[in-house]
């Protein structure tokens, strides 16, 4: 009974959020909310972009495409709940919308993690197999392998989100965070959670280090196959080519490996909530930027549309 005592049936979260501790939270929220409309407005634009111009019916815009759609629901699902609770005052979530906001963090960032790994081994079909790269990137395979990915980040969030939100948790119900993320929730419960954290521990295995390690192993091939290249101008090429991936992939793996990885001596619930801002707004803002910055045939396909 004493246990049972500490437990509460949960009906209502308190979202903390990332304004409340800020000397400038009008500021703060300002930049937060220009992030998410550059975010919205540059992966909207990109998707619409490789959809329109038949120029960029590859696998590597097709797979891009994809990336833009994860970007822009990463923005539409945190951000306008985030704001109006900051404009309303009202900082609540209910128990079903906090296991939706976990839910689709959850799918979001698994099917991310797998997709970069897919982009890279596009990338490396590319380089390293072009005589082959028709067969092995042909549409049914890219279609095949981002559905794989889709799937298995839907039955990971799934089997996460339904043991997380059949907790006990105790009658704090103040979560240090601007939405409900799995260990901002996991400090609410009044059991022992070590054998859970472990799972989770694997789980950041199979979709972070594990992709990790393989996009890592892709891009040392390409390295070493484009070094030994002998025109300068097809290292220049397969270089630029790879070096928008590179960078979308040392944003998206370098603040996720050091948020779930890191001891917890190097966590804060603030450094945790900057970190998560580096997945829901920074990256999203960031991806379209680098990819139509570094990339001539984005560049005239948006020129060729706003020329009509």
């Amino acid at each position: 009974m004493d246990g049972l005592s500490n437990r509460t049936l949960v009906t209502d979260f308190v979202l903390l959020g990332l304004f409340h501790q800020v000397r400038a939270p009008g500021l703060l929220f300002s930049l937060v909310f220009l992030g998410f409309l550059v975010a919205v407005a540059g992966n909207t634009l990109m998707a619409i972009l490789i959809w329109l111009d038949s120029r960029l019916h590859t696998p590597m815009y097709f797979l891009l495409s994809q990336l833009s759609v994860i970007d822009l629901l990463y923005s539409l699902a945190f951000v306008p709940k985030m704001s109006a609770d900051f404009l309303s005052g009202r900082n609540t979530v209910s128990f079903v919308g906090c296991g939706i906001q976990l839910f689709l963090f959850m799918i979001l960032m698994g099917a991310e993690c797998l997709l970069l790994v897919v982009m890279a081994y596009d990338r490396y079909a590319a380089v390293c197999l072009p005589l082959r790269y028709s067969v092995l990137m042909r549409p049914s395979v890219c279609v095949a392998m981002v559905t794989g990915s889709w799937l298995a980040a839907l039955l990971n969030a799934l089997f996460h989100v339904s043991y997380t939100m059949h907790l006990p948790y105790c009658p704090s119900r103040r979560i240090q965070h601007f939405f409900c993320e799995i260990s901002a929730l996991l400090k609410l419960v009044c059991a022992d959670t070590s054998v859970y954290e472990d799972g989770l521990f694997v789980s950041g295995v199979m979709f972070l280090l594990g992709p990790a390690s393989a996009i890592l192993a892709s891009y040392g091939k390409i390295l070493s196959t484009v070094l030994g290249l002998g025109s300068s101008l097809g290292k220049k090429k397969a270089l630029a080519t790879c070096s928008s991936h590179v960078t979308v992939v040392s944003l998206f793996y370098g603040t996720a490996i050091s948020k779930y990885f890191l001891p917890r001596a190097y966590h804060s619930a603030e450094r945790d909530k900057v970190v998560s801002l580096f997945y829901t707004i920074l990256t999203p803002m960031l991806n379209p930027l680098i990819y139509s910055l570094r990339n001539k045939e984005v560049a005239g396909a948006l020129s060729k549309v706003l020329g009509r």
